[in-house]
């Protein structure tokens, strides 16, 4: 099966000697170096190692699952270890997701630069594949874990085991009647297209053949009009449908003739809906599609809490990994603990734990390196001082040197603004958030005199004992324990004058009332909550915390008590206008999946433009009561949903081979508080490889700008929690829409600012494609569902 494949695979012979195998030293730590035989499989997409050649070997990882190759100077561990191995010999393979990397080294320069080459060509190559070529790759890895002595043909012995392995039970009898078939040359064994046919009788769609079939007049094509009339009935694509639909069929219908006579097959419209056009995320919401230029206090704003943690908070492992993972996943707010480290170098970790350290200068280089690999948009730097005086001016001294014009040193324009600058005129930038010991318009000021000044000065450093006096004085006025403090044999460090300069927009200050932030603090000032603190105010004064948010930044972090860095659920937060939620990045979850679901829109780039009622000074939303409750009649949106089929969904436990999923799915709705909900299926027994549920959920959304879905499959088990198989979560403005015509909004005035028509998805028949727990793809896992929704007054039945 690796022809499906190797006839496009380009000709390399980096590949052919990776094909031949080479002997590498896997490195796990300082202690843990091992030499591995690994080798490039002949398909050209897994890559297996053994303890030495010809040795037994197992897969140790999948080209699809390799995000990228990076030199060996770019690893912590392998520079550790450079006075062992010479850097130019190691190389790092990084996954998706949350998979550690895989450091390795070579014998000789030479064979490093054959892999390193071999596999980023192998990568992008993967990368660049279309639908077809995915499902040819996954046939063809199928094939191979079937084809269990490796012969490149399969008995029908192979084939059952295969078919456990996919997820499938089945009659013998109908698997044997399906291998006959597909025997051609009755040899009694599947090679190649034999095996390709084999697999299309055995994924045949009834329920996809049902709906091609409602609208084809003979049961074979559709026509133009008959696939326009599809577009327009059932996936709302209102007065374009005529012109997409001639594009539809010249990019999914796989014969030439019928591209030609403007008809699309069974296999073109199968290929459609399970396609990024038949996806239930709407197409336009992928790039960024929001306005930009408005006050950063506008947008929600991707944060990482502790990003230097990869494990847990007291004993886990600080890395500039986490940086790097957590900016190319679209972070825009990292945190940073910097402590007095050894030889005046300051060191990042978690303070008072058994963490490791790292050095800051490398957490900046790294900022500098991979801040906007991923997004153009701004990145703040929340950093956490713990800093001794002389230690804060050698950060200073990095965070100049390193970032150079990237670091925002004053205000943009160098004039006093009157609210927070947007993304896009920060484009580029890294703005520190910290303590701050005067305010912007002193440091303007100050900076006004010292132009006018410059030319009489003969040295910087005349008054900088005066001034340091100054500066400290004013520290120590600033902390409400200044007077305990002088009982303290230990001072607590104080700021620095040149690192308090670099703070321009985000001046960090504590909270003690929503009145006080009014009447004492400016916008370029922003308090940070614990999550606990920042519930509670959500109960207590939710509108009042609504309008803070819309002129001044919050950031909430989640409790110290969360020492297995675990998270909290960020929409809570969110409903309130928090722009900046942080989160444990490092630990997968549910919490995980909402955040990522929101900040998948928007190209990614980490800014959400939040909805307009939390964006209004005068805005009466209460997130913990969203609608007055003196109005008699609420608007409400009703989707019903139909959970009709699962296509190739993941084995749970992997380990045992007869061991066969029997999947559910339950959708979540996250949203306010009367809006979050679940409804589940039944579950379909020893069947993950197409199940059928058939089923219809109803539910009742209130404020659909806020609500986010989730489709989670799970394993049923009557015995304790269902095991987890896939999810899928987005916005809910972002489920492809169609064209709404809104019933008249005359009754509830007062609601229109909370329901637009583009909050009123109508996206028809879709493929929900599902993620990992880690987030990563599990392509071509999928459930496909239809989708319909009505608007009506709540008691309105019609």
């Amino acid at each position: 099966m690796a022809f499906l494949l190797q006839g496009r695979l380009p000709v390399n012979q980096d590949l052919l000697l990776m094909q031949k195998g080479m002997s590498m030293r896997k490195v796990r730590s300082k202690n843990w170096k091992k030499l591995r035989y690994f080798r490039l499989q002949d398909d050209g997409m897994t890559v297996w190692h053994a303890r030495q050649a010809g040795g037994s070997a197992k897969p140790s990882f999948s080209i699809s699952d390799v995000e990228t190759v990076r030199e060996g100077h770019e690893s912590e561990l392998l520079r550790s270890l450079a006075e062992e191995f010479p850097l130019e010999q190691g190389f790092t393979v990084v996954f998706h997701g949350r998979r550690s990397n895989l450091d390795l080294v070579a014998n000789s320069v030479d064979e490093a630069r054959i892999w390193m080459q071999g596999l980023q060509l192998l990568v992008d190559f993967v990368t660049s594949m279309d639908q077809q070529e995915w499902q040819d790759q996954w046939l063809s890895d199928w094939f191979q874990r079937g084809d269990k002595n490796q012969d490149g043909r399969m008995t029908f012995q192979e084939v059952q085991r295969l078919l456990r392995l996919m997820n499938v039970e089945m009659d013998q009898e109908y698997a044997f009647q399906l291998f006959q078939t597909a025997d051609t040359s009755q040899s009694g064994t599947l090679e190649g297209e034999e095996f390709v046919q084999f697999y299309k009788a055995l994924t045949k769609r009834p329920e996809v053949q049902e709906i091609f079939e409602n609208f084809s007049a003979d049961g074979q094509k559709l026509t133009l009009l008959e696939f326009v009339d599809f577009l327009r009935e059932e996936q709302k694509e209102g007065d374009h449908a005529s012109d997409l639909a001639l594009e539809l069929i010249d990019r999914y219908e796989p014969s030439e003739s019928g591209k030609l006579w403007h008809v699309l097959s069974m296999d073109g419209f199968l290929s459609y809906l399970c396609s990024k056009d038949g996806d239930i995320f709407n197409p336009t919401c992928r790039p960024i599609y929001q306005d930009m230029t408005q006050p950063l206090s506008h947008y929600y704003i991707n944060s990482s809490h502790n990003t230097y943690l990869v494990g847990d908070q007291l004993c886990g492992q600080s890395s500039v990994e986490g940086y790097i993972r957590a900016l190319k996943r679209g972070c825009r707010c990292v945190e940073v603990d910097i402590w007095d480290g050894p030889s005046g170098e300051p060191i990042v970790y978690h303070g008072h734990t058994l963490t490791s350290r790292i050095l800051f200068k490398d957490v900046v280089a790294t900022v500098a390196q991979y801040a906007f690999q991923t997004s153009d948009y701004p990145v703040i730097l929340s950093l956490e001082n713990h800093c001794s005086w002389e230690q804060q001016q050698i950060m200073v001294q990095h965070l100049t040197e390193i970032l150079g014009e990237l670091l925002l040193r004053t205000t943009l324009d160098g004039l006093l603004p009157t609210q927070l600058p947007s993304p896009e005129e920060l484009r580029r930038k890294v703005l520190v958030k910290g303590k701050k010991l005067r305010t912007l318009e002193e440091d303007l000021e100050e900076e006004e005199e010292e132009e006018e000044l410059e030319p009489e000065l003969e040295g910087e450093q005349e008054d900088e004992p005066e001034l340091e006096a100054q500066f400290e004085s004013e520290s120590q006025k600033l902390s409400p324990r200044s007077k305990d403090k002088k009982k303290e044999k230990k001072f607590k460090p104080s700021l620095c004058p040149s690192l308090s300069a670099l703070v321009v927009y985000l001046k960090s200050v504590s909270f003690h009332s929503f009145t006080h932030s009014r009447e004492h603090y400016r916008f370029y000032e922003i308090s940070s909550f614990s999550e606990t603190k920042a519930k509670s105010l959500i109960k207590e004064a939710g509108n009042e915390f609504v309008q803070h948010n819309v002129w001044q930044l919050s950031r909430v972090y989640p409790s110290g008590l969360r020492t297995d860095s675990s998270n909290y659920n960020p929409q809570e937060l969110w409903n309130a206008g928090c722009q900046m939620v942080a989160m444990n990045v490092q630990t997968a979850g549910l919490e995980m999946d909402i955040h990522d679901g929101l900040f998948r829109q928007n190209g990614g780039c980490g800014y959400v433009l939040k909805p307009d009622f939390l964006r209004d000074a005068q805005s009466s939303f209460h997130p913990e009561r969203p609608i007055s409750p003196c109005k008699a009649q609420t608007l409400i949106i009703q989707p019903w949903l139909q959970v009709i089929s699962g296509q190739q969904l993941p084995k749970v436990n992997k380990t045992k081979e007869g061991s066969i999923v029997d999947p559910l799915v339950r959708v979540e709705i996250f949203g306010i508080r009367p809006d979050t909900t679940y409804q589940e299926t039944n579950y379909v027994e020893n069947n993950g490889f197409n199940p059928y549920w058939g089923q219809t959920l109803c539910f009742r959304v209130l404020v659909p700008e806020l609500a986010l879905l989730r489709f989670v499959v799970k394993d049923y088990d009557w015995k304790s929690r269902h095991d987890f198989v896939g999810q899928y979560t987005l916005p809910w403005t972002c489920m492809k829409q169609g064209e709404p015509v809104l019933r008249p909004l005359a009754n509830t005035p007062a609601l229109a600012a909370f329901l637009t028509p583009s909050s009123c998805p109508f996206p028809g028949y879709r493929h929900i494609h599902l993620l990992s727990k880690d987030g990563t793809s599990l392509q071509p896992a999928s459930i496909f569902v239809h989708i319909c929704t009505r608007e009506g007054l709540e008691g309105d039945e019609s």
